[in-house]
């Protein structure tokens, strides 16, 4: 690995001011690379916004980096974010969607504008984002420039679920379909598309109300995670080093880090006359129940301890 790795690639990364997001910018910049730090200041609810958060940032890695303070979650923004990289920065070769926004509650208790507002920001912004960039990093990559990454950050919610947590959970695994998709869809161009699950101490954290010793003992585990090591292996994949990993599923957890399987099939059966006969079904399908996936939540199968 050279000195400056990432030397001459331009990042586009949403939410980069503060958390997770800052953690990743610093370390692509770090790295050689020139950042847009995509942050409109926004409340972990959606709600109001502070131009600052991006331009605080900004300032910090100097003439690496460009603040961009508007909300992407409208096609025009993202693509006016897309151009900004390239006005300020001649291309564009990474695309980090890290920006998420909550807003919890049950099911039974739930209203369909907080529904949709997540949804726009935690998966249809990073849609609108690709959709501007992908046909840079494509036309980069027949001029000779070289690779482009996807890196969507997901969350382990999507994967397990959580009480109350509909919407994020319903987004973030969208974003990690997205994710499989833009992996097939720019394989031949080049680039990779990866999903990161984030464990790691930031505003989502510190939102957790434990009500009972299990959820306390995972919200103090959780704070002591140093968003930093996220920052490393995104700027690892970023790489020439990662250059053949793509359409995978991974989680940062501290100094650990996991691959996690992605849904196929585990058992399988044909019905043995002309169609399925419920009987038939209790012996087959119901003697899978060891193979079940428990309902168990992300909160309770990450409820260890972390390499800090």
């Amino acid at each position: 690995m050279t000195e400056l790795p990432l030397a001459d690639r331009v990042a586009l990364v949403t939410g980069a001011g503060r958390g997770i997001g800052a953690a990743i910018a610093r370390e692509l910049a770090a790295r050689g690379a020139k950042v847009l730090v995509v942050d409109s200041g926004t409340g972990i609810d959606g709600h109001g916004g502070d131009p600052k958060v991006a331009k605080q940032l900004a300032a910090e890695l100097g003439d690496a980096a460009r603040p961009f303070t508007k909300s992407i979650a409208s096609p025009s923004a993202a693509k006016a974010a897309v151009d900004a990289a390239v006005s300020a920065f001649g291309g564009i070769d990474i695309v980090v969607n890290n920006a998420a926004i909550l807003r919890d509650g049950f099911l039974f208790k739930s209203e369909p504008a907080d529904f949709e507002a997540v949804l726009r920001t935690n998966l249809m912004a990073p849609w609108y984002l690709l959709n501007a960039a992908t046909p840079i990093l494509r036309e980069q990559f027949k001029a000779g420039r070289g690779h482009g990454r996807i890196i969507n950050m997901v969350s382990s919610a999507g994967l397990y679920g959580n009480y109350g947590q509909a919407a994020y959970a319903s987004a973030k695994a969208g974003l990690h379909g997205l994710t499989r998709v833009a992996a097939m869809d720019m394989a031949r161009s080049g680039c990779t598309a990866n999903a990161i699950a984030p464990f790691a101490r930031t505003r989502v954290t510190e939102t957790i109300q434990p009500e009972n010793d299990a959820q306390k003992a995972y919200k103090e585990r959780a704070m002591r995670i140093d968003a930093r090591h996220l920052g490393i292996f995104v700027a690892w994949l970023c790489s020439d080093n990662a250059a053949r990993i793509t359409g995978q599923l991974f989680g940062v957890r501290g100094r650990q880090i996991l691959m996690f399987s992605q849904p196929r099939p585990m058992r399988s059966a044909v019905a043995p006359g002309s169609a399925w006969t419920f009987d038939e079904l209790t012996t087959q399908v119901g003697d899978w129940r060891k193979d079940f996936a428990p309902l168990i939540t992300d909160l309770e199968a990450f409820n260890i301890e972390p390499h800090v």
